[in-house]
């Protein structure tokens, strides 16, 4: 079949309306907050490099890691508790952390839940859903078991602000230490991938989003205004089971930095105090201001080779043309 130049032309152009920077930013849903990704506080399968370790995290205790599907905090076995950390701390001044996580299990009774970390300490096993009491920063439960806390249905999701001197009150579920919480009744064996998204702008609000109960369809726990979190802290899951236990997994984290392209407009859902900017530094992760990040990359990469491929395409059907017209 033979190319003419108009066909080439009409081809090359339809190729790069695919790939404006236009259609890139509806990804983002609200055009007032960028991302950059953080590579060093996210993990994906198969979580393991070719030495069977992890580059950006330590994990411990009752921790197991297959490598195809989960990391499991702890099996569905009594008195266990497990770990995961990251190596570097999370200096981003606004950031989200999304992660997928499994809780389930065979017995009808069943406890105690996992946790998310943004501490100053990492690494330290303890008491508080498997990991350390008395810390310094945010914790975010995931509790399964109702100890003492009448009128609040379980499994129940609460944040907690630590000073680094106040216990976390077990007695009660949390009730006197607790920032913030909701009910999430059927997060735990949800037929469904159960996800959690933490978004944190500083000295702005902090706000977690569960989904539990439709795929794609996120419910707002809580929204806490004016919240400063330690500037250096880390990144850590733990789960913990006493006499009742459940298998507790952790499938994927994504993180990202945020920063507001309009410090003026609120996202939605937010309050109206104007943001600073706080776009990233060069260099930030390996990735420039200028570009935007990989995204941006591999977009001017594909529009270079698409201009090149056209370029050559039309070179081609021209000489055939010139060619073919000889006769």
């Amino acid at each position: 079949m033979r190319l003419t130049t108009r066909k080439v032309i009409a081809a090359f152009l339809s190729s790069i309306a695919v790939f404006t920077p236009s259609s890139l930013a509806q990804l983002d849903g609200d055009d007032t907050i960028k991302s950059v990704p953080l590579r060093t506080h996210s993990l994906l399968q198969p979580y393991l490099d070719q030495d069977l370790q992890s580059r950006w995290f330590d994990w411990g205790g009752d921790t197991i890691i297959r490598a195809d599907q989960y990391i499991r905090l702890t099996s569905d076995r009594q008195n266990q508790a497990g770990w995961l950390w990251s190596r570097l701390p999370l200096t981003a001044t606004n950031w989200e952390i999304e992660w997928e996580f499994k809780i389930h299990g065979q017995g009808n009774l069943f406890g105690d839940g996992m946790a998310l970390w943004i501490t100053k300490q990492r690494a330290i096993s303890g008491p508080v859903f498997g990991s350390t009491d008395n810390f310094e920063g945010l914790g975010i439960f995931i509790d399964t078991y109702k100890n003492n806390r009448p009128g609040v249905v379980f499994p129940y999701v609460s944040a907690m602000l630590g000073d680094g001197q106040t216990s976390y009150d077990h007695a009660h579920d949390g009730k006197a230490t607790e920032l913030a919480g909701c009910s999430a009744r059927g997060i735990r064996g949800a037929s469904i991938p159960t996800k959690a998204k933490l978004t944190y702008f500083q000295e702005n609000y902090l706000q977690l989003d569960l989904q539990y109960k439709n795929q794609d369809q996120w419910v707002q726990c809580f929204n806490v205004q004016n919240v400063t979190l330690p500037q250096v802290a880390y990144l850590g899951f733990s789960a913990h089971c006493g006499e009742l236990s459940d298998n507790h997994d952790l499938i994927t984290v994504h993180s990202k930095n945020l920063y507001s392209a309009n410090p003026n407009r609120p996202g939605p859902g937010r309050s109206g105090k104007p943001r600073k900017s706080t776009k990233p530094p060069k260099g930030w992760n390996g990735e420039s201001e200028s570009s935007g990040g990989w995204g941006w990359f591999l977009l001017k990469f594909i529009v270079f080779a698409i201009v090149c491929a056209g370029g050559y395409i039309g070179w081609v059907a021209y000489r055939t043309q010139k060619r073919n017209s000889r006769f």
